[in-house]
């Protein structure tokens, strides 16, 4: 065999097996797949995060939002603040419409007037959720001078170029939840410098899924009828919150209006959701938007201000894997309402 060491049999005789490419590939494979789940995982996570991050600062835009024009309801300009309306004599005919106003588990379009919406049916978008109306005045530049200060705004931040000229005249701002132009849940505000229809509605805030109202009422409880309301009965300290289907009185505008006029505060409860697959935790939640807290009885988590008949106060949204927050907060009114 005289080509037994030659250095081109050596050569063709030196490589990979076929069992060491195929180890070789292998290994390979499970780094890459390896790797593609570390990137998909942080992309999760990056996800989640920013998610978390805009619904938090979502949040805070609308608690600054609407802490700003809450304490302005029932404001009056300065030539009806030096004044008292005239009351008549019997103290019932002449109670005015509330600067503070709301309704429950209801919607509304353009052309509603400021006190009215059509009840929302199950399924819809934003089922349970409620109606605030909140009214006030504009404020004159200098004494005497009919031009507005800019310092008064709407719930869209703009505000009106001069002040009113009658003592009801009074800038109207709305919030509720509606569709935007691309179907998302949003927080909705209806303005009217006029303070009547038809409204200029416009979405602030995408992703609102439910918006819950509670009012925080000084001296009366729920459907009163006593009108006009005893005078001892008032500290401006609010003993009770109450729904606002329990402060209208069907068919009876003076107990409806005196009702509302003694809201000293507002309860605020929403629940906001990112976009789809931004929430790790896919299964099914319950959110409690006016608060949750323990039932005494039985220790499970429940909601103080939670109830049956008001349809959104237990929010159990499908499992989409959407990212979802709770903002609660109160607003306490300035302004005493029942000066008006």
């Amino acid at each position: 065999m005289p080509f037994k060491n030659s250095p081109h049999i050596r050569r063709l005789q030196s490589g990979l097996t076929l069992v060491e490419l195929m180890v070789a590939m292998v290994l390979a494979l499970l780094i890459t797949m390896a790797a593609a789940g570390a990137l998909v995982l942080a992309r999760q996570g990056f996800n989640n995060v920013d998610a978390a991050a805009q619904l938090r600062d979502n949040g805070r835009f609308i608690q600054d939002m609407l802490q700003r024009i809450g304490v302005q309801t029932g404001y009056k300009s300065l030539q009806y603040a030096a004044t008292k309306r005239a009351v008549s004599t019997d103290g019932i005919s002449d109670t005015p419409a509330p600067n503070v106003f709301g309704l429950n588990n209801a919607s509304r379009t353009t052309t509603n007037t400021w006190d009215q919406g059509t009840t929302r049916s199950s399924g819809s978008v934003g089922y349970g959720s409620d109606i605030l109306v909140l009214r006030y005045q504009a404020s004159a530049s200098t004494v005497n001078s009919t031009a507005s200060d800019g310092t008064i705004i709407d719930c869209m931040g703009i505000s009106p170029s001069v002040i009113p000229s009658a003592r009801d005249d009074r800038i109207v701002s709305i919030l509720h939840i509606g569709a935007s132009a691309n179907g998302e849940p949003s927080l909705m505000c209806s303005r009217s410098s006029t303070g009547m229809a038809p409204y200029d509605s416009q979405p602030i805030i995408q992703g609102v899924e439910n918006l819950q109202f509670l009012y925080g009422v000084d001296g009366i409880g729920p459907a009163n009828t006593v009108v006009p309301i005893p005078t001892n009965t008032a500290d401006s300290v609010p003993e009770r919150y109450l729904r606002a289907d329990q402060l209208t009185v069907t068919g009876n505008d003076s107990a409806t209006n005196a009702n509302w006029q003694r809201v000293r505060s507002i309860r605020v409860g929403l629940v906001l959701r990112g976009a789809t697959g931004s929430a790790l935790d896919r299964s099914s939640q319950t959110f409690y938007p006016l608060g949750s807290s323990k039932a005494s009885s039985t220790g499970a988590e429940g909601s103080a201000f939670a109830s049956s008949a008001d349809p959104g106060t237990t929010f159990t949204p499908t499992a989409d894997g959407r990212l979802r927050q709770v903002v609660t907060f109160t607003i306490h009114l300035r302004n005493y309402q029942e000066d008006l």
